[in-house]
């Protein structure tokens, strides 16, 4: 073992307090993680998965500092409103009777798309994916805990009193940000900010999913599934929660009051909560109502690769805002196929100087700080590029500067190093940043839009005859064909192994 430098501490942003603080696990060893998942009543639109790619990151950073992660995500397949101010109709029950289908086939249906994309995107699968609908006894039981000091009946079910724990809205910063100005009014409502614990199914309505309870037949809150999911899968307190910024007004501060209720104290249930900001898109598309909105699927069928939109979210702090453009796209895309791209290269030198396959010390998912530098030479540890990531991403998760040693390593001022250093280098890094550099080639990157008219059989062809044409001077020839590709969407890269590579024009 070497005398290697100890580990950055990792500064995380809690909302809660609204400052840097540095993790420190609630069980020594390990990290306890709970994010908030879809409604699986439609799509995820690629704004729904920025929260994903960030909670991931944040996963993937904590094995990476050698902690043992317990990660849960839920599905919320009941009891999410169309208005997350406590008013109007569940989004389940509504997409079932507007599609006229079962909702437990809406819910199968839209699960499996949204594990798609999570699979699409590199995102590593969570220790639980925690299904609502499974914990309903347990919301029960957790609800009847509460009711008789922090409770109470209207017409509609029961609803939750906000006056009797500590600083409610904390989170939300309601009191001085105005938070509390998205909460419809509910008749009978003691306090404007009071949501519904359980709701009640109106008198000669019949829902697809209810259940009997001490308040009549009915569904759970929204509010109520994440408290009692967490609580059974992770225990109070656990470390993190994490979510999108729109959680943080309304959805978060309600379970911290049902937490504080329930363990008769002022803990929130996790230590640290986070919040990534929006995905912004000028269109207006990105909106589930506006029919055809930006959901993974749709950039594929354009031709960008799943793991181009993974790195432009790396590319913006978790915490600031991002834009969506195709031409942003497209450069996040041409910067993956580059680092691909040198990655092959490093393989390439490492066959040549070693006649093997160059392999990783660690398998994906196995690689942390500590293992990389204890096997590292002592005279190399400082300057090699995995300490300096290390640094930037214990920084609050420091992403776009972390990836700049990605860079780096494949830049000619690592050249000293050997091609398998560089390459385990990187492949350590992609343990955290999670975007497949060193198992995905440029051919992999290369997907065909749905709007191509020109088959790859028939690129090969064209390419071929072009160069025949070369090779007998008919350059008119060989430029006819290069602009008959050129205006097929084919891009022509001549004395490029790869070839060829579809040209995507900005949208």
């Amino acid at each position: 073992m070497t005398d290697a430098p100890a580990s950055q501490p990792l500064m995380l942003f809690n909302s809660l307090t609204r400052q840097l603080e540095e993790f420190q696990p609630v069980h020594p060893g390990e990290a306890r993680v709970y994010s908030c998942g879809p409604t699986v009543y439609n799509y995820p639109h690629i704004g729904n998965m920025r929260a994903y790619v960030f909670a991931d990151t944040l996963g993937r950073t904590l094995s990476f500092k050698g902690y043992k992660l317990t990660h849960v995500i839920n599905i919320t397949d009941v009891g999410h409103l169309t208005d997350d101010a406590d008013a109007g109709e569940d989004k389940m029950e509504k997409m079932a009777a507007e599609k006229a289908q079962s909702i437990w086939d809406i819910a199968r249906h839209y699960t499996e798309a949204y594990w798609a994309d999570v699979k699409a995107l590199n995102i590593r699968q969570p220790a639980h994916w925690s299904i609502a609908t499974d914990y309903v006894p347990q919301m029960i039981e957790f609800a009847k805990a509460i009711a008789d000091k922090h409770c109470y009946e209207l017409e509609g079910g029961l609803y939750f009193d906000t006056s009797t724990v500590a600083d409610y809205g904390a989170l939300a910063r309601a009191k001085t940000d105005e938070g509390e100005g998205r909460i419809e009014e509910v008749e009978g409502k003691r306090h404007a900010a009071d949501f519904a614990i359980w709701r009640k199914t109106p008198a000669g309505e019949t829902r697809q999913m209810e259940w009997d309870s001490p308040w009549g037949k009915g569904a759970p809150g929204w509010h109520l599934e994440c408290s009692v999911m967490s609580e059974a899968l992770l225990g109070f307190p656990f470390d993190i929660h994490t979510g999108g910024i729109d959680h943080r007004e309304i959805h978060h501060p309600n379970e911290i009051a049902q937490n504080q209720a329930h363990s008769c104290s002022d803990a929130s249930g996790a230590r640290i909560w986070m919040h990534n900001n929006f995905l912004i898109e000028r269109s207006g598309k990105m909106s589930k109502s506006a029919g055809e909105f930006l959901r993974l699927q749709l950039l594929i069928d354009k031709g960008y690769h799943p793991l181009a939109y993974r790195l432009m979210c790396l590319q913006a702090h978790y915490r600031s805002e991002l834009e969506f453009s195709w031409e942003g796209l497209g450069a996040a895309l041409t910067r993956l196929k580059r680092m691909v791209m040198g990655v092959e290269q490093l393989k390439a030198r490492h066959l040549e100087t070693t006649s093997s396959a160059w392999s990783p010390t660690y398998a994906a998912g196995e690689w942390t700080l500590r293992k990389f530098l204890d096997a590292m030479p002592v005279k190399s540890i400082e300057s090699n590029n995995l300490t300096q990531f290390d640094r930037e991403i214990s920084n609050d998760l420091g992403a776009p500067s972390a990836l700049l040693e990605v860079e780096l390593v494949l830049g000619p001022g690592a050249k000293k190093q050997s091609a398998s250093d560089r390459l385990n280098t990187l492949a350590a890094i992609d343990d955290v940043l999670g975007l497949a550099i060193c198992s995905t080639s440029r051919a992999d990157l290369r997907i065909r839009p749905n709007a191509a008219t020109i088959t790859e059989a028939e690129i090969e062809a064209a390419l071929t005859r072009r160069k025949e044409a070369r090779a007998a001077k008919d350059f008119a020839t060989s430029d006819k064909l290069r602009d008959e590709l050129t205006a097929a969407g084919v891009e022509v890269m001549d004395g490029d192994p790869l070839g060829w590579d579809w040209r995507l024009d900005a949208n």
